[in-house]
């Protein structure tokens, strides 16, 4: 593969729903290019960016690849992303890399919500976006149709460039509105075909027309005066729309069979944005474009971590130019790293490359402590503002299946974090769990895959368990007496205590002893024994919160007593006091902030409800969404994830914060310590 200038390179994240055809789409198109022998088929196991055994065996996309496409003049990066939500750092990872997106829609299924949230997340870091309406030889297919719904939800920016004709409820041929041509398709092969005239296909030239006169003066004032645009105009008028904002082409055909395929990517080559036109932001937040000049720097978008061929990043160079043995240094740890070979991607392959320009994307093997997001520079001081993933919202507590597979588990899975930064695992010391948070059920499902294969690690799942609290409810005052004789000196301690109700967390201990009943130097003593205590409550052995104990009185023996025998004497008034002073169960509550749209609105309401939440307020956000903000049992929430998940396709996002802990109710609390019990 030779060099290209950052003029003619196009990096293009293919994003969509899952199952709308966008890995078929890409398979296609460099199957056009000649990059392959044939279209892949996803459900096969052949697609060339679905390469990953687990992506063979599911027979979807579950992460990020890439493959380099050489296209007439240009270089096309393809930079495929998964579309099941679960896998939605893929899509973060992709964008991060990408100069422009392409949203593919299935004729069949329309705008999904998947297709939505990836426009929202191309469009909130300024990408070109076009989309591409595929599988129109499905039966119930309908381009117009999806065109309607984009227009109806993003307005005046929906551009049509390629539309098909439609006769009988089949597509007949596909007109190429930049031409204003006609072709019939078989496979790749077209045939030039009389453009059809008025109806449909007059409407969308009409809307093709206005959106590229749009974008500049001089052309619309050409358009209102009934002037034809030349192709360089509408060329100059489209790349210029798609760089600002103003304008999302759309395309179509068939991506099994390649029909309209060539007329899309032969476009798509030529208008979308390259990576001169790019900007990246720092960490300062300040914005710069890709160059040539400069120093030599890159940064990792994405990471392939594996037990048998080692560390593989990904990476885009924002400046200069990286090459085989070069040295840079990490800006987040200061070391510095030595380039081995570079590579240019090709699906699950890689092509040597004597170097890798700015603005073009690559790989590199064996770079010890790197870590996606990270900047490699020769100052090691350039810091690209590293990509915000998807918070992970699912929280499940792992063990291992075999005794002694503890250390195997925290280091697989420190692993499969560094190349997936969805992925959370936290330690419950209070709990004795190791609790991983994943953003959905085929998301852990996969981590579960890969441990087995990977790492050769079977593992056990639960929910996690909840952190309850036991507290009291009214004042008493108990005795402690520890008196125990068994030859030479005994033990004897004994104290009178007042346990009271507070808000303090810890144990709140104070002393009001007259007369020396108890010396001094046994309080620390009762204090230790009461705060050993408060570890264990008296209901279902978890911890105790809330409690003020006052030392008030007591006696002792000037030869028996000792530390030890008060602190005994204490533990006993706290069992005895803390039974008789109505000890209650208290659970997590949390604030949950739910982002949902109007029309499943009810339908989110009511699940907290079921979750014994309450609501406390809701806040209209824009495009037709409200946000919920509840408060919620935790012990309530294990798989909300997955509910709201099946309640709104998927377009809601939501957080959970704890925030307080609250008395369990009665009915609730009795099963919970009837549980606790051994049987």
């Amino acid at each position: 593969m030779k060099q290209y200038s950052i003029s003619k390179i196009k990096n293009i994240a293919i994003l969509g729903h899952s199952n709308s055809g966008k890995t078929t789409l890409a398979d296609s198109v460099l199957c056009y290019g000649k990059a392959t022998e044939r279209i892949g088929n996803t459900s096969e196991g052949t697609a060339a960016l679905d390469f990953d055994p687990e992506e063979k065996k599911r027979g979807c996309s579950v992460q990020t690849s890439v493959f380099a496409l050489e296209k007439g003049d240009f270089k096309l990066n393809l930079i495929d992303a998964p579309g099941l939500f679960d896998f939605a750092g893929g899509v973060t990872e992709a964008l991060s890399a990408a100069d422009s997106a392409i949203i593919v829609l299935s004729g069949k299924s329309g705008l999904t919500n998947g297709a939505k949230k990836a426009f929202e997340k191309a469009k909130s870091l300024n990408k070109g976006i076009g989309f591409f309406i595929g599988k129109l030889d499905s039966s119930h297919a309908h381009f117009y149709r999806v065109i309607s719904a984009l227009v109806a939800n993003y307005g005046s920016v929906i551009c049509p460039v390629v539309v098909p004709y439609i006769e009988d409820e089949t597509v007949k041929c596909y007109v190429d509105l930049i031409e204003n041509k006609a072709f019939s398709f078989n496979g790749f092969e077209k045939t030039q075909v009389d453009v059809p005239s008025g109806g449909e296909i007059g409407q969308m030239r009409d809307m093709f027309l206005e959106a590229v006169a749009s974008v500049d003066d001089a052309l619309m004032e050409k358009y209102f005066g009934g002037e034809e645009f030349t192709k360089d105009e509408i060329i100059s008028g489209l790349k210029k729309g798609i760089v600002a904002g103003d304008i999302c082409p759309v395309y179509c055909g068939v991506q099994q069979n390649g029909d309209a395929i060539s007329l899309f990517a032969d476009s798509v080559a030529e208008i979308l944005p390259s990576a001169e036109n790019a900007t990246y932001k720092l960490s300062d937040g300040t914005e710069k474009k890709f160059e040539e000049s400069g120093e030599n720097a890159l940064f990792v978008f994405k990471t392939i971590a594996d037990p048998f061929v080692g560390k593989l990043s990904y990476f885009k160079v924002v400046s200069g130019s990286i090459t085989s043995d070069m040295k840079l240094k990490n800006n987040r740890t200061g070391e510095e790293e030595r380039i081995s070979k570079v590579m240019w991607l090709k699906g699950g392959k890689q092509e040597e490359a004597d170097k890798i320009s700015a603005g073009d994307i690559g790989s590199v093997s064996k770079l010890g402590n790197v870590l996606t997001g990270d900047t490699l520079s020769i100052s090691g001081k350039t810091s690209v503002a590293a990509p915000i993933f998807p918070k992970p919202t699912l929280k499940t507590a792992i063990y291992p299946a075999n005794k002694g597979d503890e250390e195997k588990i925290s280091s697989g899975l420190n692993r499969l974090m560094e190349e997936d930064r969805t992925i959370s695992l936290f330690s419950d010391t209070e709990t004795k769990e190791q609790v991983i948070s994943t953003l959905g059920e085929q998301h852990l499902d996969l981590i579960v895959s890969k441990l087995k294969t990977k790492f050769g690690i079977d593992v056990v799942l639960s929910a996690p368990k909840i952190a309850y609290r036991e507290t009291i409810r009214k004042p008493v005052k108990a005795q402690g007496r520890h008196k125990k004789q068994s030859g030479g000196h005994g033990q004897f301690g004994d104290v009178i205590i007042e346990f009271e109700p507070t808000d303090s967390l810890e144990l709140v201990f104070e002393e009001k002893v007259f007369g020396g009943a108890v010396p001094k130097n046994f309080f620390p003593a009762v204090e230790k024994g009461l705060r050993e205590s408060t570890a264990k409550g008296v209901l279902a052995g978890y911890p105790m919160v809330g409690i003020k104990a006052t030392l008030v009185d007591g006696s002792y023996h000037p030869v028996d007593s000792s530390e030890m025998a008060f602190k005994t004497a204490a533990s006993i008034a706290f069992k005895e006091g803390i039974s008789a002073a109505n000890p209650v169960l208290m659970e997590p509550i949390g604030t949950l902030k739910v982002s949902v749209e109007d029309d499943v609105l009810g339908d989110i309401i009511g699940d907290i409800n079921k979750r014994r939440g309450r609501i406390i307020g809701m806040n209209p956000l824009s495009n037709k969404m409200q946000e919920v903000v509840g408060e919620v049992p935790m012990a309530e929430m294990s798989d909300f994830s997955t509910a709201m998940r099946s309640i709104t396709g998927g377009s809601a996002e939501f957080d959970l914060e704890f925030v307080r802990y609250e008395d369990v109710p009665q009915n609730i609390a009795d099963k919970i310590i009837a549980e606790s019990k051994p049987e």
